[in-house]
């Protein structure tokens, strides 16, 4: 933010500014703080230009993404999201004013030269974007499923990196490896992840970038553990021996929020009620209690 000060500090007063930046950024999974970049940009007179795309959906009491669960959506000229990821579609869309609307719509070529989506996929994302803002279920069932990876896959003694949101990276450090874990997943464990690679991070920064779905219940999110705790071993990658240790003959808590003892196929009016902490048994492998699937 100071850099950003700076920046804008240092621009021509006269001269049109716009600040574009992710809301939430898929590499890390950290977070913006948008209502901050708005008080600057209001206080330069610079326009703002979010990139949503990794948060419509799943974030905000209407899914309209972390603009909306921060209170900044209408501090906000321009907004970026997409019709796939959390909507399940393809295509994408921007939000703004009429005028600025209007004015991409009759001078913007990517626009005017671009396909029109098929009617089909524009039913079906309105049907999407029309439930999401109604329904809670799928983002509290969402955050609990990547809470729950993050503290298994932690039990397991695998590096984990933090994240305050859905993104669940685990660090490796050298692109050769990183593709070879991903090919491993995939080829003994039928578990398809990407590596992620410089440019996307830094050289030395390479790791695989886990996204859960509310429909990843425990026990897939065990074999998850599994399959990577043997990737690493098979790779000699680094683990947490004092991790594996406890998970191995002693449970542990971890808590993991308001909603963790949520089904996916568990009807909404019929919830189970939750607890605030989950035991976590790692390699004595106790039945989730949830319903049998």
């Amino acid at each position: 933010m100071t850099h950003l000060e700076e920046l804008l500090d240092g621009a021509d007063p006269s001269r049109p500014k716009l600040i574009v930046f992710e809301s939430l950024y898929s590499m890390d999974g950290d977070v913006a703080p948008v209502n901050r970049i708005c008080d600057l940009a209001e206080r330069y007179g610079a326009m703002t230009y979010i990139d949503e795309v990794h948060a419509v959906g799943m974030y905000g009491s209407r899914g309209g993404g972390i603009s909306e669960r921060d209170g900044a959506a209408a501090r906000i000229d321009v907004i970026e999201g997409t019709l796939a990821k959390a909507f399940g579609c393809l295509g994408g869309y921007i939000a703004g004013s009429r005028p600025l609307i209007d004015t991409v719509r009759s001078y913007a070529p990517g626009f005017i030269f671009t396909t029109a989506l098929p009617p089909s996929v524009c039913a079906a994302a309105t049907a999407a974007i029309r439930h999401l803002k109604t329904s809670q279920w799928e983002r509290d069932c969402h955050q609990d499923r990547a809470a729950r990876t993050k503290a298994v896959l932690a039990a397991a003694g695998l590096p984990v990196m933090t994240s305050p949101t859905h993104i669940v990276p685990v660090f490796v450090g050298d692109p050769e490896r990183c593709k070879e874990a991903t090919d491993l997943l995939l080829s003994d464990h039928g578990i398809y992840i990407q590596p992620i690679n410089y440019p996307t991070v830094p050289k030395g920064g390479e790791r695989l970038r886990i996204t859960p779905s509310p429909y990843h219940d425990y026990m897939l999110i065990d074999a998850l553990a599994d399959a990577l705790v043997d990737v690493w071993q098979r790779l000699q990658l680094p683990l947490d021996e004092h991790a594996l240790a406890a998970s191995g003959s002693k449970s542990f808590e971890s808590t993991l929020g308001p909603a963790q003892n949520w089904g996916w196929h568990t009807p909404r009016e019929d919830y189970i009620t939750p607890d605030t902490a989950v035991v976590l048994q790692y390699k004595e492998r106790r039945q989730p209690r949830l319903p049998t699937i």
